[in-house]
């Protein structure tokens, strides 16, 4: 089964604010509503799991993240891969993220090789519009990190 382990990033600004990064590349070049996610990635072998959040969020963004995490209950997205999350309270500027790059053959059969950002966005985004940006299986991510911020 595949698994990704990620970190959802809030402030405590007026209102609560969630951090969500926008997929780079050309399939979601487009895309906005239900697009956007929690910087996350796959756990190399034998990792721990939050070693490999912290890693990821460091490979998407190009901040390291220190501090007390609060583990949320995982979700199962569309495709199958069971995610894990981590959530903390940390302040960044969103226009200062560096991302990792990956290569893919675009067009489709052109036999060309173009570089694109694995993330080409990231914004601080209101419980509402986090609710309608974030990929549908991740909801429940803002949810959880919602409520226990309000208790």
């Amino acid at each position: 089964m595949k698994r990704s382990a990620g970190i959802l990033a809030y402030r405590l600004k007026e209102e609560i604010q969630f951090f969500l990064v926008h997929p780079g590349g050309p399939f979601f070049k487009n895309k906005d509503k239900g697009s956007w996610t929690i910087p996350k990635g796959e756990p190399k072998e034998g990792e721990e799991l939050i070693v490999a959040a912290r890693r990821e969020f460091f490979e998407e963004t190009g901040y390291q993240l220190a501090g007390d995490f609060i583990e949320l209950l995982p979700v199962r997205q569309k495709g199958g891969k069971l995610v894990l999350a981590w959530a903390i309270e940390i302040d960044l500027n969103e226009n200062d993220i560096t991302s990792n790059t990956f290569e893919m053959q675009w067009p489709p059969k052109s036999g060309l090789l173009k570089t694109f950002p694995e993330i080409d966005m990231a914004r601080w985004f209101s419980i509402s519009e986090a609710l309608e940006k974030i990929n549908p299986a991740q909801v429940s991510f803002i949810d959880e990190v919602n409520k226990l911020s309000t208790t």
